[in-house]
């Protein structure tokens, strides 16, 4: 293994805990880690919202798929000056994002409902069960989102309506990145686009690209970019981003063992 140290780009803020796995794959393949978020959510402005004409009393139910979108709604709300009532139900793709409402809402456990491995299909299966097929759901989105709940619904019967409350931009960085990197990791689509706005220039060449999700992946490949990995779901060789990284670079990347 090259004794030269090699650059990897984790387009996610680092971890507060200062604990991460990928800290100890730098160290195991001779990198040099940076963490930086190239994205930033906003809520958009009350007067664009109200353009939509929703009016929250006609809803039962709130759907959310990450704790960026509890934020961006509630700012949102605020802006608005709407509360809503405590009647109302909060649906959620994992007990981490429910239990975020928290900083939000009191929290009371018969009014909050989410799934168990984080997946949209199994938070589209319990908004069908029978005791909630009868809610009327709202679910707040991102401008020119791509997400695969709106998607899945389309099938069923269920009462919903999907507004745009907030949409993605590329972040300032001071001094921009510190480019050019060997490896690039990307957690979202929007991440692409980011990169390619920060970077102009970008070609490329070696840089190995690994992308999280499916949607992720199809945003590398629409850019022309060739995508080296992915993680889509937990198989026998790893079960999370930072193992198919460590796979990658263990068995397929040679420039890591020359």
């Amino acid at each position: 293994m090259s004794t030269q140290r090699k650059k990897i780009l984790i387009s996610q803020p680092e971890p507060s805990t200062g604990r991460s796995p990928y800290f100890d794959i730098a160290k195991r393949f001779n990198l040099d880690i940076e963490f930086c978020q190239l994205i930033q959510t906003v809520s958009i402005d009350p007067t664009e919202f109200r353009k939509q004409k929703i009016d929250f009393s006609n809803f039962t139910a709130i759907v959310f798929t990450s704790k960026t979108i509890i934020d961006c709604f509630f700012e949102l709300l605020k802006s608005l000056r709407v509360t809503l009532p405590d009647t109302m139900k909060y649906f959620s793709t994992s007990e981490a994002v429910s239990l975020y409402l928290q900083k939000y809402i009191v929290y009371r456990k018969r009014k909050a409902f989410f799934g168990a491995n984080g997946h949209t299909a199994e938070l589209a299966e319990i908004m069908s069960r029978p005791s909630h097929a009868k809610e009327k759901y709202f679910i707040p989105v991102s401008e020119d989102h791509a997400d695969k709940l709106p998607q899945l619904l389309k099938e069923t019967k269920l009462n919903y309506k999907e507004g745009v409350v907030y949409r993605t931009m590329t972040r300032e960085i001071e001094g921009g990145l510190n480019a050019p990197y060997d490896v690039i990791l990307f957690f979202s689509p929007y991440g692409i686009k980011a990169l390619l706005e920060l970077i102009p220039d970008f070609k490329q060449g070696d840089t190995i690209i690994g992308a999280f999700g499916e949607l992720t992946a199809t945003a590398v490949k629409k850019e022309n970019l060739r995508i080296d990995f992915s993680f889509t779901k937990a198989t026998e060789e790893y079960r999370s981003m930072a193992g198919a990284l460590e796979y990658y670079l263990e068995h397929h990347a040679k420039k890591f063992k020359e």
